[in-house]
């Protein structure tokens, strides 16, 4: 990898690990206020965590807390963002690998 590459990966890397753990953070917040009556964090602000890159804290905040799990109109909203996350995944590594082959190719 050259020193750019490593440069993009790290800032991705610092940048999935905080918005996971804003994304977690977001979530439990989210369940107390359920419990006690206070002001809830949307449903818009948490379904954008996890399209900004929070989707994995996003599915392991729904699990640990035990919150959002029987809203299925939430469970489809964030398995579309997570399809989409994954498609763009897809398509970004079969760029990648084709400028990587494509001098090689005759």
């Amino acid at each position: 990898m050259t020193g750019d590459a490593l440069n993009w990966a790290a800032g991705i890397g610092c940048w999935l690990i905080g918005i996971n753990g804003l994304t977690v953070i977001a979530f439990h917040h989210d369940k107390r206020r359920a419990r006690s009556g206070g002001r809830r964090v949307s449903e818009r602000a948490l379904l954008s965590l996890a399209a900004l890159g929070g989707s994995p804290g996003a599915f392991a905040a729904r699990h640990r807390f035990r919150h959002k799990t029987r809203k299925q109109s939430f469970t489809t909203a964030l398995r579309t963002i997570v399809l989409l996350q994954m498609l763009v995944l897809v398509g970004a590594a079969a760029y990648a690998l084709w400028e990587a082959l494509a001098p090689r190719l005759p």
